[in-house]
Parts: C-alpha cells; sequence; structure tokens
C-alpha cells in the first residue's frame, strides 16, 4: 500500500509562500526599477491573489522592508565566520565583490532602494537601519583584526567601516560593474588597510 506524504505544516507552507512573494518583488524591483513595482503582478506571478499578499504584507512598505532583509541577507553570506579576522575582512571583501558579479540584480535592487530613499523618508529609514546593522558587523571585525594586530590602529575607527560600506555600495552602480574598476577599487582598499596577504 502506497504510503502519503505527510502534509507541511502551515507555517512551513506560509513560510514559503512568503519567500516566494518576497522573490518575486526582488525580480520585479531589479528587472524594471521601484517605479515598474505592481503588487498585483507580484501576486499574480506566484500564483495567489492580492488579498493574500496583502495577508503577509498589508502594506507595500512591509514588503520593500522584506526585499530588502532578502538583499542584506545576500549580503551576510559572504562573512564567513572562520579564520582570523584579518582573513575574514579579506574573504569578505572579495565575497562581496564575487557576490555582485554573479548576482547583478542584487546591484540594481540595492542601488533602486537607495535613489527611492532619497524621495520616500519610509524607505530611507528602512535603508538606514539596515546599513546600520552592516556598519556594526563590519566594525566588530575590524576591531578584533585591530586587536590581533593585524591591522593599523587607525583602521578600528566608525569611519573606516563607513569607508568600506561606501566602496562596495558603489561597485552596485552600473559604472562600477566593470570586473577591472570593480577589482581595483577592492585591491587599493585592501592594500589600505594593510590586510595582510592581499594579493589579487
Amino acid at each position: 500500500m502506497a504510503t502519503r506524504a505527510a502534509p507541511h505544516p502551515p507555517g512551513a507552507v506560509s513560510e514559503k509562500r512568503r519567500q516566494q512573494l518576497v522573490l518575486a518583488a526582488y525580480r520585479e524591483i531589479a528587472e524594471r526599477g521601484f517605479e515598474g513595482l505592481r503588487t498585483r503582478e507580484v501576486a499574480a506571478e506566484v500564483g495567489v491573489n492580492i488579498a493574500t499578499l496583502h495577508y503577509y504584507f498589508p502594506t507595500k512598505e512591509s514588503l520593500i522592508r522584506a526585499v530588502l532583509d532578502h538583499a542584506m541577507g545576500r549580503f551576510r553570506t559572504t562573512l564567513a565566520p572562520h579564520g582570523s579576522p584579518a582573513d575574514q575582512l579579506r574573504n569578505y571583501l572579495r565575497a562581496t565583490r564575487k557576490l555582485m558579479l554573479d548576482e547583478p540584480e542584487l546591484g540594481a535592487v540595492m542601488a533602486e532602494l537607495a535613489l527611492r530613499s532619497i524621495r520616500d523618508d519610509s524607505i530611507g529609514s528602512i535603508l538606514n537601519e539596515m546599513y546600520d546593522v552592516w556598519h556594526v558587523t563590519l566594525r566588530g571585525l575590524l576591531r578584533r583584526a585591530v586587536k590581533e594586530g593585524k591591522l593599523r590602529p587607525e583602521a578600528d575607527s566608525d569611519a573606516v567601516a563607513a569607508l568600506i560600506i561606501a566602496t562596495l555600495t558603489a561597485m552596485t552602480l552600473p559604472v562600477m560593474s566593470d570586473a577591472r574598476r570593480g577589482d581595483q577599487a577592492l585591491r587599493q582598499l585592501e592594500r589600505w588597510l594593510g590586510i595582510p596577504g592581499s594579493r589579487f
């Protein structure tokens, strides 16, 4: 007698559907820009009606926040928790560059939302929250690398963490999508930081 597969728990189904909606919105922004984001089209792509989308995301802002969470989650995958802090920093910079090249839609989404944030305070607030978390993470990594004697003491600062974020963020712009320019920027940043073993 054939056995029936156990049904997915309701929570697992809900989380899967939520993630499908986030990814659909992410792709819409990457392909059409923020102005091209239509919640009805996002719902249709996933095969649900607009009421179902609103069940998961009552407002467009909540959907955008989830898209940004997803984008920042992609960046977090580049921070490997093994090796010395200096190794982690070097590997993080290179993995982030590779991510940008492998997933150009990530840069497109971040650039679109950054531009939109100039005119939309709610998106600006969401972006600032994300950048604050990013900044704290990088600052901690820099601080540990300086403490172990692998970076110059002046690298342990909020300004250096901000500089790294600014460099990585700039790589999302179309003018920096050329691999040579991005690699040059990272190479110079590594040299300036004094990261040991930094040779491309």
